[in-house]
């Protein structure tokens, strides 16, 4: 369920469509109000507001649907929820799952059940901020199985996907929706010596997807462009770099993927908390869009190559879905034993 459709429409409006502008046209602004916000130790008015009015819109749904255990993939609707049991006496239990490699301070709420954490430095962040250790699980950010490595030569994955078996192959994503200048990129690749390819996953997005074809024709190396797929996995397997925004999800599918990364223009906030994180840990590079050419090469290097592989496969949870799942469970089964970290 979008917890956004239960919200005021003014907090709706200010987040979906506020967000995407403001971290597009003014970063710094975005930067500024996340730092401060992360600081601040008393909640403020208008998000109590926020909290109060979605967990009674949500009364109705949650009466109807009489769930086992509400899980919240977002800070918003953790926090709506943790208002929720504090207003109702029959509230469900409510577990938070985090999908990036650090917490917000809008995370954290004494009343919420259980937190799947990605990472053991959020376990300690939380627990300073009153947190007891008995709600928190280490699972890492939950993704699907199958982004770890695959028994599929990749000579044959790449016959089977119709890529190049002879090149280097890029992969390049912008996220669902299409976000960042990917055909700016795309143009960049042209200063890489060796011979290489590119995959292009554009998200939802027509406007972005025709950009990116545009670019795609006027390069001299092959380029696949495709728009959202199920089976990101496999075009991981199949190529030898990644191109990418820090997300978390992304990201951590990488990670289990054993696919080098150069993290390139990420959003002020969460993303640049990920990719600070990330190349601190030696599984990623980070790269202005004119240095691409560089970076890439570096990573394709066998030495870095094999540095970075390692750094990766230290870090991935590629079982975090079903250590979540059984997290998830245990709680909504109402066992109370304590969580092991």
């Amino acid at each position: 369920m979008d917890s956004y459709q239960y919200a005021a429409l003014v907090v709706s409006r200010v987040v979906s469509d506020g967000y995407l502008r403001m971290v597009k046209t003014i970063p710094q602004l975005y930067r500024y109000v996340y730092d401060r916000a992360e600081r601040a130790t008393e909640v403020g008015p208008f998000r109590t507001w926020a909290h109060q009015f979605t967990a009674g819109n949500l009364r109705p749904l949650i009466e109807q649907e009489r769930p086992d255990v509400v899980v919240c993939t977002h800070a918003f609707p953790c926090g709506a929820m943790a208002e929720y049991k504090r207003l109702y006496d029959d509230a469900p239990p409510v577990v938070g799952v985090l999908t990036d490699f650090a917490v917000h301070g809008f995370w954290i709420h004494q009343n919420v059940d259980g937190y799947a954490e990605s990472t053991e430095a959020i376990r300690e962040v939380m627990l300073a901020r009153g947190v007891e250790a008995s709600r928190i699980a280490v699972t890492g950010i939950p993704v699907n199985p199958r982004f770890a490595p695959s028994d599929e030569p990749q000579e044959l994955l790449r016959e089977r996907l119709g890529l190049p078996r002879a090149r280097k192959l890029v992969l390049m994503m912008g996220g669902g929706l299409g976000i960042g200048p990917l055909e700016h990129m795309l143009r960049t690749l042209e200063r890489i010596e060796a011979p290489i390819g590119a995959v292009v996953i554009v998200g939802n997005s027509r406007r972005v997807e025709r950009r990116v074809l545009e670019a795609a024709a006027s390069v001299t190396y092959p380029v696949r462009v495709l728009r959202f797929v199920d089976n990101v996995y496999d075009y991981m397997h199949a190529c030898d770099a990644f191109v990418t925004k820090p997300g978390g999800l992304s990201t951590a599918e990488a990670l289990c993927a054993q696919i080098p990364m150069v993290l390139c223009k990420p959003l002020p906030g969460q993303e640049e908390r990920n990719a600070q994180l990330l190349v601190e840990w030696g599984a990623a590079v980070r790269a202005d869009i004119d240095q691409l050419p560089i970076a890439i090469t570096r990573v394709l290097d066998d030495e870095q190559r094999r540095e970075m592989i390692g750094a990766q496969r230290r870090t991935a949870h590629p079982q975090a879905a079903l250590a979540a799942a059984q997290l998830i469970a245990r709680i909504a089964r109402g066992q109370k034993e304590p969580i092991s970290a």
